[in-house]
């Protein structure tokens, strides 16, 4: 892959796994920190968002970006009045949401994360779509904790509760609700804004990721704060809007696969072309997207 094509992807928060490449961008560390309630917050920056939990009983962080970055993260936590993470859990298994967890394990976190992350990581793992081969993960970057179904903290006063979604982005995805706060921590069930990733090749597919997204919305409201695995902060709303295209494309893109069309042959019919003013600003143009996602329909 072209440096410059390599930094084009991290800079849009690309799912591209780096790990075994060394590679250290000088934008690597840039990140902001926003706040979501009081002591919930979101960093941002290169990589997935990373939810971070503040208080007395120690800090509870969900995801950790790409291996390169967690320096960076320690002194977002810190700025905010947090300390290294006690727990560490990860939303599923890409290396732009785990690639920080040897450093973290390292560093004395407790990672907890679904029973296929930790297959993932312990494995190895290959994105068909990207080409990108990921090699088995040392031992403080894999999860001491798994979960099947869902999992509770009761931690700063808070009880935050884990729940799997099965085969949505991944095999292995996890949703995050901050029960008392109203927020919820996404993972790559939503990219707020863009078309998504959908990792076809390790269990996700598009009605998966739509029966997740309804699964989000049932325990939302209007006054929910939804923190996506990319993108800004989001609302109810846009969870609504986001869920409302995927069934839109998954209804035109089912269509085109019972006529027998391969995804090059989808694509160049430009089903989704009406979608792309909204949602393809991101990552994937339409065309781009249908390629990536057709083995998930």
């Amino acid at each position: 892959m072209r440096l410059h094509t390599l930094k084009r992807n991290l800079l849009k928060g690309s799912i591209i796994t780096l790990s075994g490449l060394l590679l250290v961008p000088a934008f690597a560390q840039e990140m902001t920190t926003e706040a979501v309630t009081d002591a919930i917050y979101v960093v941002q920056g290169n990589g997935g968002n990373v939810g971070v939990f503040v208080g007395d009983d120690g800090t509870f962080m969900i995801d950790d970006k790409f291996a390169p970055m967690s320096q960076g993260i320690i002194t977002a936590i810190k700025s905010i009045g947090g300390e290294v993470p006690k727990y560490l859990l990860n939303t599923h298994f890409h290396g732009d949401h785990s690639g920080g967890n040897e450093s973290f394990g390292h560093r004395g976190a407790t990672i907890v994360a679904h029973h296929n992350v930790h297959k993932r990581l312990a494995e190895g793992s290959v994105i068909a779509a990207f080409g990108m081969e990921t090699p088995p993960a040392p031992d403080a970057a894999l999860p001491v904790i798994t979960f099947d179904s869902d999992i509770a903290f009761h931690i700063n006063g808070e009880r935050v509760r884990a729940f799997h979604v099965s085969h949505a982005h991944t095999d292995g995805d996890a949703v995050i609700h901050f029960e008392g706060s109203n927020v919820i921590h996404a993972g790559d069930i939503f990219f707020n804004g863009f078309f998504p990733f959908i990792d076809a090749a390790n269990g996700g597919s598009v009605q998966g990721v739509i029966d997740a997204t309804n699964q989000i919305l049932a325990i939302s409201d209007a006054n929910t704060k939804i923190i996506p695995g990319h993108g800004p902060v989001a609302s109810k709303d846009h969870l609504i809007a986001y869920r409302d295209m995927l069934v839109t494309a998954e209804a035109r893109l089912s269509s085109l696969k019972a006529e027998g069309k391969t995804a090059k042959q989808a694509a160049a019919e430009t089903p989704l072309s009406d979608l792309e003013a909204q949602w393809g600003n991101g990552i994937f143009t339409s065309e781009k997207w249908i390629k990536v996602i057709y083995p998930g329909i």
